[in-house]
């Protein structure tokens, strides 16, 4: 009977480690640059894209779920050195930028050098879908690397894996806990420590 319930502990556990998120508990600045959504690699290239809204949250850092509508500081880090001697600018536009002919311009950072490595730009962003597209000088080698920003929408994917997936560990919990204390072995213990 040990065994079962062993095994069984083990198995909640395993389950438990399976399904959890560090993104969920996490914040952005702790994924490393691999994983890091905001960083976009065109060939030997590296750009990053931190976005703010100090009027809410004065420290907190955001890619590509803004949590509130408002005015945003969208700061692009040049991290590739030669792109700081470059003519490097942003565009936002209200859409997934399918078709910029026909999408809303909402901010527009002209191309200009940047040798600190830091491309500055603010958006008043409304709830939805925008895309941030930056260009360079030398179009051909960067392909205009985008972002795509959800302002103040719900991400479901999150809200499953932050409430129904601990929702259902502690059902398992409780079923596991259920199923020992109707086991005989259980019942067998409780009977020789009351008499």
């Amino acid at each position: 009977m040990i065994r079962q319930v062993t095994g069984a502990g083990l198995t909640v556990l395993m389950l438990l480690a399976a399904l959890y998120d560090p993104e969920v508990v996490i914040a952005h600045g702790a994924t490393s640059g691999e994983d890091d959504p905001c960083l976009r690699r065109i060939g030997e290239r590296v750009i990053h894209l931190s976005a703010y809204q100090p009027q809410y949250e004065l420290k907190e850092e955001y890619c590509t779920d803004i949590p509130k509508e408002g005015d945003t500081f969208l700061v692009v880090d040049l991290v590739d050195p030669m792109l700081r001697k470059e003519l490097v600018g942003m565009r936002v536009v209200k859409g997934n930028g399918s078709n910029e002919a026909e999408d809303q311009i909402v901010a527009d950072i002209r191309p200009t050098t940047h040798p600190d490595g830091v491309l500055r730009g603010e958006a008043r962003l409304a709830e939805g879908v925008y895309t941030v597209i930056i260009s360079a000088e030398k179009q051909n080698l960067m392909k205009r690397p985008q972002y795509l920003l959800r302002v103040h929408m719900v991400d479901y994917q999150k809200l499953v894996q932050s409430t129904v997936v601990p929702a259902l560990g502690v059902l398992l919990g409780i079923w596991l806990l259920y199923k020992l204390l109707r086991s005989k072995w259980i019942r067998n213990w409780w009977t020789v420590l009351r008499s």
